[in-house]
This record gives structure tokens, C-alpha cells and sequence, in this order.
């Protein structure tokens, strides 16, 4: 099975700005499958750096279209060092854009891989979130949930403290405002999967979050590493969608 990294999708639909940067842009997919109704934003990984993009999400999110839904992938400006305030403003201002968009189902289910994981659980539990009324759940897959830990860690080579700029004891109020971990709560369900086998992100980061956020449900996938969850080619792909299939309306997990 080759990679899913390398592997090359169907280009998207169409590609919106939400801003005046390069980066500032999402890409549209529209569905080929049976429409159910449902705007999918997909957040990629990287470990919050510039060498990923949104262009490794592309089987993923074909995969998805071809299960009726719309699938939105943001990309947001990365950064080496203390790049916090700029990225997570980009990923606000995509969310409103996406939600203004008269063209795409109200419903939303926010899912992030990896780092973005981080993000889409970091959204998910922001008080002023654009139209949160909209959102049906969250899904972070391998996700780096808890921020203080994957500091602690020293995951990504040092990629949260490349995210904030600063070690958690100088800056501890940016760092909690940062980590969904210690954010309490989300008004709207959060499903965490993480596979057994992943070395990138350890599962113990998703128990962590799941610890710290009792109403997020996680879901440990016995055999699968940390690109299972975005390869349609896996067997662990059919969680992801069965979550996904459940928040949107359909059966129960």
C-alpha cells in the first residue's frame, strides 16, 4: 500500500480566499457521493510547521466527498517560531468564511488530523466561536489534544514550544489559553480517535485530553499508526467515517 503522503487525488473543486495571504485559501470538494447535507472542514497535521500543507489531505478528503459530503480543507499560515496568534486567527477567520458561504450545508463537523487535532479541539471550545450553533461535533484524529504534553514530550522535535515561542513556566497563560486540554467542556461533541500503533503522537496524549475533557469520547484503534486515520486505504478509515456518519445524523456509534 503506498503512501498516503504521496498519494495523488483528484484535484478540488474549487479554491476560495478568506484572506489576503497565499495561504489564507480553502479548497472546496463537492460531493460525488449520495449528498448528505454536511459541510466536512478538514485541518491538517504538520506539527503546526510550514514543510506540511493541505496537499497530503487530498485522498482523505476525495474519500469523504465520496461519501455525500462537502469537503472544505483550510490552509492556514504555518511558522517556525511562535507562530500562535497569527495561525490560530487564520483558522477563525476560515471558519466564518466557511460559514458565510451561502453555497455549502449549514451543518458543520470540524476534523483535524495531528496538529490539527490541536486546532479543531482548540475551536471547538473558544466562547465566540463563529456560528457554534452550526457545528455538530469535532474529530481529532491522532491528535496533539494536549498541548502541556506534547511539550513534555519534546514531540515534533520541540514542535509546541516552536508553536508558542516559549516554554509553558514563561508564558503559562498563553500556553493554557492554547492547550484544548485545559479549556473545560466543548458546547458540542468531541470524538477523539488515535490509533495504537501511532509513534508520532502517542495515544497517551488522546487519554490525557479525554481525562481533562470528560464529555469527549475516545476511541483507541487497535493496529493502526498516526496515518491510518487519513488513508482511505486502511481498515481504520471506516471509523473515521462511521464517526463521521454518526454526527451527521446517521446511526449510532
Amino acid at each position: 500500500m503506498s503512501s498516503v503522503l504521496d498519494r495523488v487525488a483528484t484535484s478540488a473543486d474549487h479554491t476560495v480566499s478568506y484572506g489576503p495571504a497565499p495561504d489564507q485559501v480553502y479548497d472546496v470538494r463537492l460531493p460525488t457521493g449520495s449528498p448528505c447535507d454536511v459541510t466536512v472542514v478538514i485541518v491538517h497535521g504538520g506539527f503546526w510547521r510550514p514543510a506540511t500543507d493541505r496537499q497530503h489531505t487530498g485522498p482523505q478528503a476525495e474519500a469523504l466527498a465520496d461519501h455525500g459530503f462537502h469537503v472544505i480543507v483550510p490552509e492556514y499560515r504555518r511558522a517556525t517560531r511562535g507562530g500562535w496568534p497569527q495561525l490560530s486567527n487564520d483558522l477563525l477567520a476560515a471558519l466564518d468564511a466557511v460559514c458565510s458561504n451561502a453555497d455549502l450545508p449549514e451543518s458543520v463537523i470540524l476534523v483535524g488530523h495531528s496538529a490539527g487535532g490541536h486546532l479543531v479541539t482548540w475551536l471547538a471550545a473558544q466562547e465566540h466561536l463563529p456560528l457554534a450553533a452550526r457545528i455538530r461535533g469535532v474529530v481529532a484524529l491522532a491528535g496533539c489534544i494536549d498541548l502541556h504534553l506534547v511539550h513534555a514530550l519534546g514531540l515534533g522535535d520541540g514542535a509546541a514550544k516552536a508553536l508558542m515561542g516559549s516554554e509553558p513556566l514563561q508564558e503559562p497563560d498563553a500556553w493554557r489559553r492554547a492547550d484544548p486540554a485545559m479549556l473545560g467542556n466543548p458546547p458540542m461533541p468531541v470524538v477523539t480517535l488515535h490509533g495504537s500503533r501511532d509513534q508520532h503522537v502517542p495515544p497517551s496524549v488522546s487519554r490525557s485530553y479525554a481525562a481533562a475533557v470528560p464529555q469527549a469520547q475516545l476511541y483507541v484503534i487497535d493496529g493502526a499508526d498516526h496515518f491510518d486515520l487519513i488513508d482511505p486505504q486502511s481498515a481504520a478509515f471506516a471509523t473515521v467515517t462511521h464517526t463521521l456518519t454518526s454526527l451527521a445524523g446517521g446511526p449510532a456509534l
